[in-house]
């Protein structure tokens, strides 16, 4: 049982299944339209994810930093330290990273939300 408190977003997980037993007792004949746009929102999670990453290969959002056992490496494992504008430029790579891959996401899940 503690295994399932520990889960991320357990709670809104619970939410949305108590929501879909509300829709089944109120509203039986929509269930089946409610679990079909659940379907296409994360399909449009899944395509837009793996667009990001086709359109991006070489911009990954982990590419931006070392691995966490090269603390003070560089991108390419040669061995130079980091200096300040190089992590700063590093911090800035990483957020606009991050920023495109939830604006693509975001598009696609809607473009796929509303399409349906």
């Amino acid at each position: 049982m503690k295994f399932l408190l520990k889960i991320r977003m357990m709670d809104w997980l619970l939410i949305a299944l108590a929501l879909s037993v509300l829709i089944f007792f109120f509203y039986p004949q929509q269930l089946a339209v409610s679990l079909y746009k659940l379907n296409l929102i994360a399909m449009g999670g899944f395509g837009g994810y793996w667009l990001d990453r086709s359109l991006f290969p070489y911009a990954r959002p982990d590419r931006f930093y070392p691995k966490d056992d090269e603390d003070e490496r560089d991108i390419e494992g040669g061995g130079l330290l980091f200096d300040l504008d190089c992590q700063l430029q590093n911090d800035m790579l990483f957020a606009i990273a991050q920023i495109r891959r939830a604006v693509i996401v975001a598009a696609f899940m809607i473009a796929i939300g509303l399409g349906a």
